[in-house]
């Protein structure tokens, strides 16, 4: 049988340790089929000579948001984490004008190192001049806090006298007592409910915006993606787009079991028995999220040893996880029950200990198939790296935070400089035979660029320059390493490599056009290497 599309006189990188390299690449009903052109070509088959150019598996982003992104940019006040506290009010003060007198100023994401700044009554007062009254809401850069105004306070029913929630944290100035605004991961919660409420999105809107996210998500290469935590509605989105043959990537969605930044309805047992009806043919509500911890530069997330000693805290202070061992053990048996994966949201090394325990305890009961991300997991306790690969625990590698940066820099300010400076022990994974799986947090990074994050994973550098030095170097990896991360590794962990993930006959074909090849470029200027095309299930989606 003839082909559809020959690519020939090109550098196929396949990764598939059967054939790693290749120099064409046949594709048949949406297939990949092999390699060699000969007798492949039909009266209706394109055949096109690349002159060389290289071509590779999309990308498998592990970790994202991308309805979250693409709501955003659609329909959000959006500004980079380089901008500081007037930068902020500033395009608070431009968004709001066009604005009506009671609508919603939303938005992100500041920067962690900014917490302490914002926490004063003054701050406040200073961000309802700004929305001139109108009800503000900005999240930070890890999207688990929010800083907020009075009028938004008010609407959430926040007062002087409204006690901590459980998992949360209303921030007061610590020399009045006031509300300042910032609000810590469950207290903002409250908040995102009032924005719901009186800010719904209609169901073409949440289609719009996966739509839109998924477009930017081509532009970088991306034809698979895990979304970490959904809603309802972006479930409802990902089936209506699949319906109407409009949804051009594999996403395996994250059912939310318990819900510290979002503000979803349903989550837990009551989504879990809803998620089974939005599956189509390339989305996969396969898999459950669960918080276990926050954050470390709020010192949300949980450590083995404490945090540097402050006036809040003390000189003890570990952080907490979000539920007992017994709960988080009980949700992974019901999750692993009801055949689905899960993916543990763990920042501190304490929450990756529970997490390792209550794997174990699953496999020794017979859960032997059933797959288990440890998401973020900056910090690993070395009594505990050799666990991932034994109990077979992907290491989600998400967001970019194996280089310097905002986010690293806000957490040396809150650990003792030898524990800060041991983030994202990647090397130490892989030699132990650990599945490390690339993600991008997208849009806590601010883009879904792999090529950033694989510059970084190389050279344990900042790809842009903007922050000097190298955050532990002994943990680079290499760049087939890297793209095997954000390919057939990623793909692994959400088992989508059946059908994707490398360029090997029956596989899907889902594949990029680069304008350069990899390993012919400087390591320095891996960042800037640009996706000219990108093809999904044999049809092009994306061309620059």
């Amino acid at each position: 049988m003839a082909a559809d599309l020959i690519l020939t006189n090109a550098t196929v990188h396949t990764v598939d340790s059967a054939v790693p390299r290749a120099t064409s690449l046949v594709v048949e009903g949406g297939k990949v089929t092999g390699y060699d052109a000969q007798g492949q070509v039909g009266p209706d088959t394109e055949v096109r000579d690349l002159g060389g150019a290289f071509v590779m598996p999309g990308l498998i982003d592990v970790h994202n948001h991308h309805a979250m992104a693409g709501r955003a940019e659609l329909f959000e006040l959006t500004f980079g984490g380089e901008i500081g506290f007037d930068g902020i009010l500033d395009a608070v003060r431009r968004w709001s004008r066009g604005l009506g007198p009671d609508e919603w100023v939303v938005g992100g994401a500041w920067a962690s190192t900014l917490v302490d700044a914002l926490s004063r009554e003054s701050a406040r007062h200073a961000l309802d001049e700004a929305a001139g009254g109108r009800p503000v809401s900005l999240s930070d850069d890890s999207r688990h806090n929010k800083w907020v105004n009075s009028r938004a306070l008010e609407l959430a029913g926040i007062t002087e006298n409204t006690p901590d929630p459980d998992g949360g944290v209303i921030v007061r100035d610590q020399a009045t007592g006031a509300l300042t605004g910032v609000l810590l991961e469950a207290a903002g919660v409250l908040v995102e409910r009032a924005v719901q409420s009186s800010r719904t999105l209609t169901a073409e809107q949440h289609a719009r915006a996966s739509r839109h996210g998924i477009g930017i998500l081509h532009s970088y290469g991306v034809t698979a993606f895990q979304d970490a935590g959904v809603s309802v509605d972006i479930l409802d989105a990902l089936k209506s787009l699949d319906d109407a043959g409009q949804l051009d990537a594999w996403v395996v969605s994250s059912l939310l079991i318990n819900d510290t930044i979002f503000g979803f309805d349903p989550v837990g047992r009551e989504l879990i028995e809803v998620g089974e009806r939005y599956r189509t043919e390339h989305h996969r509500p396969d898999f459950v999220k669960i918080f276990l911890d926050g954050v470390p530069p709020t010192r949300t997330a949980a450590f083995i040893e404490p945090y540097l000693p402050d006036e809040a805290h003390g000189a003890c202070f570990h952080g907490t996880t979000t539920m007992p061992p017994a709960e988080l053990e009980g949700w992974l048996r019901t999750a692993a029950e009801a055949g689905l994966s899960a993916k543990i949201h763990c920042t501190g090394d304490a929450a990756v200990r529970a997490t390792l325990d209550a794997v174990a305890k699953l496999r020794a009961d017979g859960f032997a198939d059933t797959k288990f991300q440890v998401a973020h997991g900056q910090f690993v306790h070395p009594d505990d790296l050799a666990r991932f690969a034994a109990l077979g625990v992907a290491a989600d590698i998400s967001p970019f935070l194996w280089v310097p940066g905002v986010i690293p820099t806000a957490i040396a300010n809150v650990l003792p400089a030898e524990r800060a400076a041991k983030m994202q022990p990647n090397r130490a994974l892989l030699d132990s035979g650990a599945l490390v799986a690339g993600g991008s947090d997208w849009p806590v990074s601010e883009s879904p660029n792999a090529w950033e994050g694989i510059q970084g994973l190389i050279t344990r550098q900042d790809p842009t320059g903007a922050f000097p030095g190298e955050l532990w170097p002994e943990q680079a990896i290499t760049l087939t390493e890297s793209i095997e991360a954000f390919t057939l590794s990623s793909a692994r962990a959400t088992g989508l490599d059946d059908v994707t993930g490398s360029l090997t006959p029956g596989k899907s074909a889902d594949f990029i056009i680069l304008d350069r090849d990899p390993f012919q470029s400087p390591t320095t200027d891996l960042a800037a290497t640009t996706v000219t095309e990108t093809w999904f299930a044999g049809r092009q989606v994306f061309a620059r």
